[in-house]
């Protein structure tokens, strides 16, 4: 088996939240300014990044049984992979998967992959690293400027997490919650522009906690950075995901009836139905005060579409209790959404909670849970046939000629046409399906 040596090509798996996406992006182009180049596809790559995501069950022995098939696999090719291990799993348990995993050559936490460049350098020459810190805010200044970039791109305006919901691990894997200054998101968002986006989703674990000094040094919230970035020319759609009930402020609200650019989508989760669970769970919002929330949202941007988390099973919940996120789901009849199972999380407080729903009665719950949220997401999609709306296009779609973009209620949309990658465009929307429309292109949005 061939020795370590400074890695030529790289690949960076990312799993979980759209922050890990982008931190992996990110990464990748750390790794590519030390003249490390994606693998091909298809073919092995010198160095792994296992960027992971901690808040499923199981997670840490998923990344172990990761490792296991890489080394496995380096055996089979007569290779030694550089293995990399990122992300929320290595902040949590970083010095055990150096103990436990003799294969890996570094692992840095989310904080940390600023420093991975010289990390890689470390393992090259036999040297097994750790780096776990959680310094504020210094990784982005030591990142390295964004070149090409999709026409719609991820722009991490805040980290970290100050609720503490009894369920989550996040507070301890990425810190206390930090805002990245004005000028330099202003700086970074003009760059990505660019580079080629088009559309900006702004990224935080409560990505509407954010506040910051403007230019002036006037303090403003997330609504006013919002109101900044659309001044930004040849920048035509702003996104934001995931904010919390707790942070909505007027000014925000507002901003979804004032700002054309700011899409009519809202992620919000809610997590329960039931005001006891929610309480138990920390998350200091009630089943009605989340209700008004939406209501102000819509009385704004009537056409907004609505999206939400859940979790079933949390410790105690009741059938009742389950019965009031059902009718609580009918009321909102989201657009999107997410819904998982309870997981205890290691070092959490639910996790030691009486009364741990049985694994088979979570089952039971979710498959109610998820058939009524797919049956609102479709008839929301059913809803916009005979519209015409704008769509940036992604990618190109399954058959040739054709091609998938995203609708202002991000909606996946595919239609045939002359058209690039990146192109703003006129669709009719003529069929619905659960997860996606078909549309006809109607024409062309200038530059």
């Amino acid at each position: 088996m061939k020795p370590t040596t400074t890695p030529k090509t790289y690949r960076v798996k990312s799993f979980g939240c759209q922050m890990n996406v982008y931190d992996g992006e990110r990464m990748g182009e750390l790794l590519e300014a030390q003249g490390i180049t994606p693998a091909p596809e298809g073919e092995d790559a010198d160095l792994v990044v296992l960027n992971t995501c901690h808040i499923r069950e199981k997670a840490t022995e998923k990344v172990y049984s990761d490792i296991g098939r890489l080394v496995k696999a380096g055996e089979e090719a007569g290779r030694k992979p550089m293995i990399a291990v990122a992300g929320c799993v290595a902040q949590a348990e970083g010095e055990e998967i150096m103990a436990r995993a003799p294969a890996v050559g570094m692992v840095v936490g989310p904080q940390a992959y600023h420093r991975l460049g010289d990390m890689v350098k470390d393992a090259a020459a036999g040297r097994r690293s750790t780096d776990t810190d959680m310094p504020e805010d210094a990784k982005f200044a030591a990142l390295p400027a964004r070149r090409k970039v999709a026409a719609s791109a991820f722009l991490t305006v805040q980290e970290g997490c100050d609720k503490f919901c009894t369920y989550c691990v996040v507070p301890y894997t990425r810190g206390a919650e930090i805002s990245r200054p004005y000028s330099d998101l202003l700086r970074e968002a003009e760059k990505l522009v660019e580079a080629g986006a088009r559309e900006l989703t702004l990224l935080g674990q409560n990505v509407n906690a954010w506040s910051g000094a403007d230019d002036k040094g006037r303090v403003v919230g997330f609504d006013g950075l919002i109101r900044a970035l659309a001044e930004l020319p040849g920048l035509h759609r702003i996104r934001y995901t995931t904010s919390h009930p707790n942070d909505m402020t007027d000014g925000l609200i507002a901003a979804h009836g004032e700002i054309a650019k700011l899409m009519p989508y809202l992620h919000l989760p809610v997590q329960s139905g039931s005001d006891r669970v929610l309480k138990a769970m920390n998350r200091s919002h009630t089943a009605e005060s989340y209700l008004k929330l939406l209501d102000r949202f819509r009385a704004v941007r009537p056409d907004i579409a609505l999206s939400g988390d859940f979790i079933v099973g949390f410790p105690g919940e009741t059938e009742a209790e389950f019965a009031e996120t059902l009718a609580l789901v009918n009321e909102v009849k989201y657009a999107a959404a997410f819904s998982f199972k309870y997981s205890p999380r290691p070092g959490t407080p639910a996790a030691s909670m009486d009364g741990q729903i049985a694994p088979e009665v979570m089952d039971e719950r979710l498959q109610r849970l998820q058939a009524a949220l797919n049956r609102h997401q479709l008839a929301f999609n059913e809803a916009s046939v005979g519209k015409t709306c704008t769509v940036l296009i992604e990618r190109k779609g399954k058959h040739p000629g054709q091609w998938l973009g995203k609708s202002p209620w991000l909606q996946s949309v595919f239609f045939e046409g002359d058209c690039a990658m990146g192109d703003l465009v006129e669709v009719e929307l003529v069929q619905a399906g659960p997860n996606s429309l078909a549309g006809q292109l109607v024409t062309k949005v200038p530059a």
